[in-house]
């Protein structure tokens, strides 16, 4: 007897320039959802401005959405940096990607992390044992990542098993806002968006945004 084939999912990503191509992140057999928005002129010149400094910005804020007094913590995001010019439209814009990112999951705690890189903090292909993952990045490279197939997934995190030439690797701009599912998602074990931190130059830094649905 000759048994049927086993389909297997037909894992995908998507694009557009509207946020509302956010929300297909919940769709079966996608594990990328790229919101492909042209930063405000005003936030990446702060942006910029803030890296130009040179100074270190690494902050951690865990979020409960129901807790009022949890959210008032976003303003005090980069306080320190709070008189440089675009500083609280900087702010507005983190405030609206955490309500967008909380209604699009009904998340309840929300992991915050806001770092200033110079140096790429995760330099091999990779997939993240998290259900979903926000990446935006204000200043600097964007984060890299692969379609499906470019690499044996058994191999993740071996330098010989990576793609050399730059047309394999997808780019997120910055600016662009990137909805990754990881490991743990229901029904995407196997199929985390396999991505890394891209190579930065000397001198170079990223300011990158990343949140993380913790409940």
């Amino acid at each position: 007897m000759i048994r049927a084939a086993i389909a297997q999912p037909v894992i995908h990503q998507v694009s557009g320039c509207s946020p509302e191509i956010l929300t297909r992140i919940l769709d079966n057999h996608v594990n990328l959802a790229l919101w492909e928005r042209q930063l405000p002129v005003h936030i990446a010149d702060f942006a910029a401005l803030l890296l130009s400094l040179g100074e270190p910005l690494s902050d951690a804020i865990i979020l409960n959405t129901s807790d009022e007094r949890s959210i008032s913590l976003i303003p005090g995001l980069a306080s320190r940096f709070h008189d440089l010019e675009g500083y609280e439209g900087f702010i507005a814009d983190v405030g609206w990607l955490v309500s967008a990112y909380a209604c699009l999951l009904g998340a309840k705690r929300i992991g915050l992390r806001l770092r200033a890189l110079d140096k790429a903090m995760c330099p091999r292909f990779h997939v993240d044992h998290v259900p979903l993952r926000l990446i935006t990045t204000y200043a600097g490279p964007g984060s890299q990542w692969l379609k499906e197939g470019l690499i044996e997934r058994r191999r993740l995190g071996q330098l010989t098993s990576e793609p050399t030439e730059n047309s394999k690797i997808e780019h997120i701009n910055v600016g662009e806002v990137a909805l990754l599912k990881g490991e743990k998602w229901q029904g995407n074990e196997g199929f985390g968006l396999i991505h890394r931190s891209p190579a930065v130059k000397e001198g170079e830094r990223r300011l990158i945004l990343t949140l993380d649905w913790l409940a």
